[in-house]
């Protein structure tokens, strides 16, 4: 039998309602499945980020360091390459299907691919190959979290009411962080037990076979819902399934939120993949920390987000989404260069500095849930976020610890990482005007969140 929160009344179907008991238990369940999901795809991130070195040992030897570092982030930013091409795949089926169904087929195929890495032969094995297949799981990877991340953020938005979205919808963020924290937490823990020549020789494959049944867990989880009750509305709504569903349509009609979007998600994603992802190389390789120094520093910085993003979404909810993102692009473009020439001086410095730059852009990090898939109809959603995301994302996210560590190695500036973040700042602040207030707005329907509706313009002729 149906529960309250997924019965039709009046048609349409309500969001769980969180004063009662059955309506709070499926909330958490949505929470569950969608975080688990983005934990697992985070937490492979995580992993290559702070194992460079070992992958650097065992798939590009030969040369010296600086190159085989530098074939390793690529190898990182070569899975973004076809993320867009997820998000052109995925994200139509998601609108077409339903959100589920994708959900369940990416997580598959990210944990399946992250697992594999765990499994591969190394250079001296089977020489080129090696690198070979690494790539061709890292472009699975990226291919199937073309459609996870995108899907599950809608997923968790349509299923959250409409005033607690940026609460609810900021666990999703928590699942990134305890992704990327547990892929560093249990990589230093293999380093302190293991010690440096073992996990050369083999404990890096440890953090990614754990992702086969971190995969399973989630799939488990997202097989126990139904689809969100916005999609399902929608799918029983025979006029609106004609509403302008198609890919040309969501460009022609929808192409000024797509560009705001694509200018947050590269102030987001440059600040994102610069603090989390080329942070453990950069403390390494060019400040000089110890590989547990460096880990340690990361992981505290990374449990003081996560502690900090529920709260952080729940103020969205207050104050509204673009306040948020004013004060998180503001604060980064002006305290980078401090907090950088900070980390120069050691690892309490390093500490203060990536603490305050991790505070800033929680503020972004808490309310991509919200904010994003509202700025996109029903019948466009999946496939506008997914979309836009993962082509901003291919371009200036996936790239920037490449794009870091080879201008760092070319200028001998250490400041580069502060440029490129206040740059992408700017990008942000220049494109976020053009964004529309959706905090509290219904997501329903097929027009715009935050615009009148089809009835109510005709109600005010």
């Amino acid at each position: 039998m149906a529960s309250a929160e997924n019965t039709p009344e009046n048609g349409t179907y309500t969001v769980p309602q969180t004063e009662t008991p059955e309506g709070r238990k499926t909330i958490r369940k949505a929470i569950g499945a969608s975080a688990v999901g983005n934990a697992t795809e985070w937490f492979d991130y995580g992993v290559y980020a702070v194992v460079v070195g070992y992958i650097t040992a065992n798939f590009f030897p030969g040369g010296d360091e600086g190159s085989g570092t530098i074939w390793a982030l690529a190898t990182f930013a070569v899975s973004f390459l076809v993320r867009p091409l997820g998000g052109f795949v995925w994200g139509p089926l998601g609108d077409r299907l339903g959100r589920r169904k994708v959900l369940a087929l990416t997580i598959m195929l990210m944990a399946g691919a992250t697992f594999c890495i765990g499994l591969l032969p190394t250079f001296s094995q089977i020489g080129y190959w090696a690198p070979a297949l690494l790539v061709f799981l890292r472009l699975v990877q990226g291919f199937s979290t073309g459609g996870e991340y995108g899907g599950a953020a809608t997923f968790m938005a349509e299923y959250s009411p409409d005033r607690k979205r940026g609460f609810f919808g900021s666990f999703l963020e928590f699942g990134t962080i305890f992704g990327f924290a547990l892929g560093t937490a249990i990589t230093l823990f293999l380093q302190l037990i293991l010690g440096e020549q073992t996990m050369t020789e083999w404990g890096w494959r440890l953090p990614f076979l754990i992702a086969g049944p971190m995969g399973l867990i989630g799939l488990y989880l997202r097989s126990k819902l139904e689809d969100t009750p916005v999609f399902r509305e929608f799918e029983d709504d025979a006029e609106a399934q004609g509403a302008g569903s198609k890919l040309k349509d969501l460009v022609s009609q929808y192409w000024r939120p797509m560009l705001a979007m694509a200018g947050l998600v590269i102030a987001l994603n440059v600040a994102n993949y610069t603090l989390l992802s080329y942070m453990p190389t950069y403390l390494e390789t060019r400040i000089g920390l110890s590989a547990d120094g460096s880990l340690t520093l990361i992981l505290v910085g990374q449990l003081v987000m996560m502690c900090l993003i529920p709260f952080a979404g729940r103020l969205s909810d207050r104050v509204g989404r673009k306040p948020m993102w004013w004060t998180s692009m503001g604060g980064l473009f002006v305290a980078a260069i401090p907090m950088y020439l900070l980390m120069g001086t050691g690892f309490v410095g390093a500490l203060i500095g990536f603490a305050v730059l991790g505070v800033l852009y929680v503020l972004q990090l808490a309310t991509i849930s919200a904010t994003f898939p509202a700025m996109f109809p029903t019948q466009v959603r999946f496939a506008g976020f997914a979309i836009t995301y993962n082509l901003a994302t291919a371009v200036f996210g996936g790239t920037a610890p490449l794009v870091n560590d080879a201008l760092i190695a070319a200028t001998g500036n250490l400041l580069v990482p502060a440029f490129y973040m206040m740059a992408a700042c700017l990008v942000g602040m220049a494109a976020l005007p053009f964004a529309r207030e959706t905090a509290g707005e219904s997501i329903r329907g097929t027009d715009l969140p935050g615009e009148p509706t089809a009835a109510e313009r005709a109600t005010s002729r």
